[in-house]
């Protein structure tokens, strides 16, 4: 008897199996349908010299917003930019940047005569992205981070004279993000860029030679009179040669001391910066919906969000294959293989392509301040540099874990990729959309991928970088996820 029960239950179970295998093949066999060809192509498309970067406020910005708004018209996906559009308009200025940049320094040698050297583009500065057109020379003074904070006793132009100088300056604060929020946050609006080029400004600096990678970036304000490069190692150690001293030790004992450390280097530099800036440049946020089929929970909204733009020309054109055409591209294929196989979902997935996540993520503010579904029914699924590497990451996954069971169950099920998530603080001055998201109370997961070379706001951030297999796998992962999410009759948040 307890052998004929055995053997009912294993026939059931097999049967219950079978029957469940059956009902989900057609999903199965749509998630198969998004391809790594697909992807690859969308992403090669975003990176034709044509949309010249895709900086937002550009034209050729807006050009590459209609090809993606046209997909999405194309694969049966409802408008819901502005007055019934696909496009969510704001104000954003742009700054293009024009051959003829440059930086040099004077080496001054023991016969009193004197030397100049150029430094390399990309490997040993890049261009300011909104700098002021126009050439400066001038004494350089390092000025530690560039922050005077009267409140917390500390000002690094204490002591020392910048007027008509240009000034070297460390990025973020003092004070670390992953010092936690308490020691953090008294530092936090003092880690912008923004406001460093405005306090330098205000103590009368020429230019601004800023220890930044050497990487564009276009999140920054402009001033039409302060001329300005980043630059990397190179740089930063000629200019400390002579003066007995280490940049890497005079930052750690800024750090540590929390006291500044300026002084005149007494090195003289030279920056030739070619610019235009677009004042009453306009940006757009690309929007389509899928509307949920129930009566209740489609108020109730899934966003899948990427952001459209990079940065434009630096002086070169800077493609964003991975950063972020990989992401949109993924965003993509799960909009049409949910569109186009008529997949039925419950809830609403949102689908937007942002602009300005490179120009102080604006594209996302403005999404937020006028939001197409209520804030308070969404949850976000940003995507930010998924082409590259062999491995899956996700910020905040431990800090959402109801949105995180979808994603690991699907990987665990179908997928099979190296899948990685974490507690996500968001402490800093935002660097994703999602961090903006995460601060209007929108539980937010927040994808990349890694493993492989990458390549961050510099040229070599094309095609060749890109592994179409892992855009592939999220996407598929993505897609039965979501459907999963969209039909869950339990609450999202």
């Amino acid at each position: 008897m307890k052998k004929l029960l055995i053997s009912i239950l294993i026939l059931i179970s097999v049967a219950s199996a079978e029957s469940q295998n059956a009902t989900e093949q057609p999903l199965l066999d749509v998630m198969h349908s998004i391809t790594s060809d697909e992807l690859f192509d969308y992403v090669r498309i975003q990176c034709d010299d044509k949309y010249q970067g895709r900086l937002t406020g550009t034209p050729e910005y807006q050009a590459c917003a209609e090809w993606l708004a046209g997909e999405f018209r194309d694969w049966g996906l409802t408008p819901a930019g502005d007055n019934g559009t696909w496009f969510q308009w704001y104000n954003i200025p742009y700054t293009l940047v024009l051959p003829d940049c440059g930086l040099s320094m004077q080496i001054p040698l023991k016969n009193g005569a004197s030397i100049i050297k150029n430094y390399k583009y990309v490997t040993e500065y890049m261009p300011g992205s909104t700098s002021g057109n126009g050439e400066v020379t001038g004494e350089v003074v390092y000025a530690g981070f560039g922050v005077t904070a009267p409140e917390l006793g500390y000002d690094d132009y204490s002591g020392i004279d910048v007027k008509g100088k240009i000034i070297l300056i460390e990025r973020e604060a003092p004070v670390d993000p992953s010092a936690g929020a308490e020691k953090f946050n008294p530092w936090y609006e003092y880690s912008f860029h923004q406001y460093k080029m405005a306090n330098a400004i205000k103590h009368g600096a020429a230019g601004m030679i800023y220890n930044y990678g050497p990487i564009g970036n276009p999140n920054n304000d402009y001033s039409d009179k302060f001329i300005y490069v980043h630059i990397g190692d190179s740089v930063v150690k000629d200019i400390f040669a002579g003066t007995g001293l280490k940049n890497s030790e005079v930052v750690g004992k800024i750090r540590s001391e929390l006291k500044p450390r300026s002084f005149n280097t007494k090195k003289t530099v030279t920056i030739r910066m070619s610019t235009k800036h677009v004042p009453d440049g306009r940006g757009s946020n690309v929007i389509g919906l899928l509307k949920g089929s129930d009566p209740e929970l489609s108020r109730e909204t899934i966003i899948i969000g990427a952001h459209l733009d990079h940065l434009g020309k630096c002086y070169e054109i800077i493609q964003g294959a991975n950063d972020n055409a990989s992401a949109v591209a993924v965003m993509m294929g799960v909009a049409k293989a949910l569109t186009q196989n008529r997949i039925e979902l419950k809830r609403s997935v949102l689908f937007i392509a942002f602009g300005s996540e490179e120009q102080a993520i604006m594209g996302s503010k403005a999404y937020l301040d006028n939001p197409v579904m209520p804030l308070e029914k969404s949850v976000l699924i940003n995507l930010d540099g998924v082409g590259i590497g062999n491995a899956i990451g996700a910020n905040a996954g431990r800090d959402f874990p109801v949105l995180w069971s979808f994603i690991e169950e699907s990987n665990n099920k179908y997928i099979h990729r190296r899948l990685i998530t974490n507690s996500f603080p968001n402490l800093g001055r935002p660097r994703l959309d999602a961090a903006r998201f995460l601060k209007a109370g929108v539980p937010s997961l927040s994808f990349y991928t890694f493993g492989s070379v990458n390549y961050y706001h510099i040229p070599p951030d094309n095609l060749e970088i890109i592994k179409p297999e892992i855009m592939e796998d999220l996407a598929q992962l993505l897609f039965m996820a979501v459907v999963k999410m969209a039909n869950n009759p339990s609450p999202l948040r």
